[in-house]
């Protein structure tokens, strides 16, 4: 994909998710009770609960925080760009992004105020207000940086790539209505902050680094002539006899 088309998508993607989570948070910061569908998933999550898939959930979960997100935003920056000096660079670019929206995410947090489900319904630790899931912002942004990595360098085998990380984005979310900790609403939130952060964020990227940056230096001009054969000036300039 090339940038100024990365460009335009990510700005369009972008601003239309920051819209529905605007107006998402306006919903939930009003009473902060389920909204939707909140009080069913809770409750089917709450009915279903067998021992291995709690602990498969507390694992899935658990990746979505700490260290693994930032591994992936260094390795999404590793991957984005193709000369070596270039990566240390954009390795800090994509870590400062994760943050950010981290940092974004929690002022946000703490404006809305929204409280979390029954805490005798919880299989797994949390801490803070609900709105928006900080683990499914943080997943969602590492997922989203390396896939925009993968479309940006379109590597052999980047469909599954792609693929596997949008789904390691989307399960941890998951994973936090079915443990309890959080309604859906505040997973969509997190989704829909993360995926609008981040288009925001590449598009500045894309129109503010230069093209080197992404591509390394300049090729060498090719010579237009030098894939033809020598033509002999004894034939005024034809490549075949008259």
């Amino acid at each position: 994909m090339r940038r100024d088309e990365m460009a335009d998508v990510a700005a369009s993607v972008g601003l239309g998710a920051l819209a529905g989570f605007c107006v998402l948070t306006l919903c939930v910061s009003g009473d902060g009770g389920p909204l939707f569908t909140d009080g069913r998933l809770h409750a089917w999550s709450v009915a279903h609960r067998p021992d291995v898939a709690v602990a498969l959930a507390r694992g899935l979960t658990a990746s979505g925080t700490g260290v693994v997100p930032y591994a992936l935003a260094v390795l999404a920056g590793i991957v984005a760009v193709r000369t070596p000096r270039h990566r240390l660079p954009a390795a800090g670019l994509a870590v400062l992004c994760l943050a950010s929206g981290q940092a974004v995410r929690y002022g946000v947090m703490t404006l809305a105020a929204r409280a979390r489900p029954p805490r005798a319904d919880w299989a797994t630790h949390a801490s803070g207000w609900a709105f928006p899931s900080g683990h499914t912002t943080t997943a969602a942004l590492a997922a989203g940086l390396l896939i925009s990595a993968i479309c940006l360098r379109e590597p052999r085998g980047r469909t599954l790539f792609a693929t596997a990380a949008g789904c390691w984005g989307a399960l941890v979310g998951l994973t936090r209505v079915y443990l309890g900790v959080h309604w859906f609403t505040d997973v969509v939130g997190g989704w829909l902050l993360g995926i609008g952060w981040l288009g925001l964020w590449l598009c500045i990227m894309a129109w503010w680094l230069p093209d080197r940056f992404l591509t390394g230096p300049a090729n060498t001009p090719i010579d237009p002539t030098e894939d033809h054969a020598h033509q002999d000036p004894g034939r005024g300039g034809r490549s075949h006899p008259a």
